[in-house]
């Protein structure tokens, strides 16, 4: 049985400039990987109308129960501007113990450092009492279209079960072994637009300045205090990211005003009631100032929550015996795509330091790759 070499594997799949959603040949290329493991493999392709097509990856080795499923991703953020790297994004280099390039630590690194602790697990276990198995989207760092979310459906049509999934992306802010989540906060985009009557600024009574209403609610919306969190949470909190008025004139009131928001919400909300409250201020307030309001709303996720069971504490020991820290079981940061696979598993997420990700000179210390092998060959062991 051949064993693969993380930082080798890292090195080669950083190579493909796979910017979401641009595949650039990567998925095939983990494909063949996985063959030589003897792993059965099928790439899902999916598209959606006004969106790119995208190609994901669903690989298993056994046919027996427990399935431990292993989540992450192929696709990279832009690297920006070129010249501010110190060497090409898509040319990984080693400089001071750490390897450079896109992709390095979100999380490109997570997925070799687990295809090698799976080498060196089925190198001595060639019959073991369970499946591993790896579902990799390309789809993660753009719209989530046509990613995990649709490769979740497709399990569940094969009747497809997953025991325990553990999520690879970047969990730890400053030192390997700091953090594990265990859940993650809803996420609910909202962009506003105000209706006014446009005029001359010399005659305001002739029209109804949109920015008026605008600013009355969004000053209402940041002095919302939504909750004071939980004890697996953090308090829901709302971020106006753009306010928009589109007028070249100094001398023009504008008939249209546009905001967008976001809000990270907690357990104790659902984006359904999130919606209701908010619409309550919109027509509250555009009401009193003779205005029309518009709300789109975008969910990019609901809060979950995996109660920590026995794999949770399992792998929590493993990941304290090799660092020598004992992680904090959290659910602070972004969304992630176990927001999709809790539908079907329950699941955790450990991986590197997020110190770097979306960075220029994005990187991962060649020490905290070979103890995430580490870590992730141990969890093989003791999960089979």
């Amino acid at each position: 049985m051949q064993k693969i070499n993380e930082l080798q594997l890292a090195k080669e799949l950083i190579k493909f400039p796979s910017i979401t959603p641009i595949d650039a040949g990567i998925m095939k290329f983990l494909e063949k990987k996985l063959k030589k493991l003897g792993f059965k493999t099928k790439i899902l392709e999916f598209k959606e109308k006004n969106s790119k097509p995208v190609k994901n990856l669903y690989a298993r080795i056994g046919t027996k129960v427990p399935n431990f499923c292993y989540a992450g991703h192929l696709d990279v953020v832009p690297p920006g501007n070129i010249k501010d790297w110190t060497i090409n994004p898509f040319k990984p280099s080693i400089k001071k113990g750490h390897l450079i390039g896109r992709g390095a630590n979100d999380m490109k690194s997570s997925i070799a450092a687990f295809v090698s602790a799976a080498s060196f697990f089925l190198a001595k276990n060639n019959k073991f009492n369970g499946s591993i198995s790896l579902l990799i989207t390309g789809d993660e760092e753009g719209d989530a279209i046509n990613g995990t979310k649709k490769v979740v459906d497709y399990l569940k049509r094969k009747k497809e079960k997953i025991n325990f999934c553990l999520v690879g992306e970047p969990t730890n802010p400053n030192k390997l072994g700091e953090m594990i989540k265990i859940g993650r906060r809803g996420s609910l985009t909202g962009k506003l637009t105000i209706n006014g009557v446009q005029g001359h600024v010399a005659y305001p009574h002739r029209a109804n300045n949109p920015s008026t209403t605008l600013i009355k609610i969004l000053n209402k919306l940041k002095n919302i205090k939504f909750d004071k969190g939980t004890k697996d949470f953090q308090p829901t909190n709302l971020e106006v990211t753009k306010i928009n008025i589109n007028n070249n004139a100094d001398n023009v009131i504008p008939g249209i005003a546009e905001a967008t928001f976001n809000i990270r919400f907690n357990n104790r909300h659902s984006s359904k009631s999130i919606k209701k409250k908010l619409n309550k201020i919109f027509n509250k307030i555009s009401k009193k100032n003779k205005s029309r309001f518009k709300i789109e709303y975008r969910v990019s996720g609901e809060p979950f929550l995996t109660k920590p069971n026995k794999t949770t504490f399992m792998i929590q020991n493993i990941v304290k015996k090799i660092t020598k820290i004992k992680p904090k079981l959290s659910t602070t940061g972004g969304t992630s795509d176990l927001r999709f696979i809790k539908a079907i598993s329950p699941g955790l997420e450990f991986g590197l330091v997020g110190k770097t990700m979306h960075k220029v000179d994005e990187a991962v210390s060649l020490k905290d790759l070979k103890k995430l092998t580490k870590i992730y060959s141990n969890i093989l062991d003791s999960y089979f």
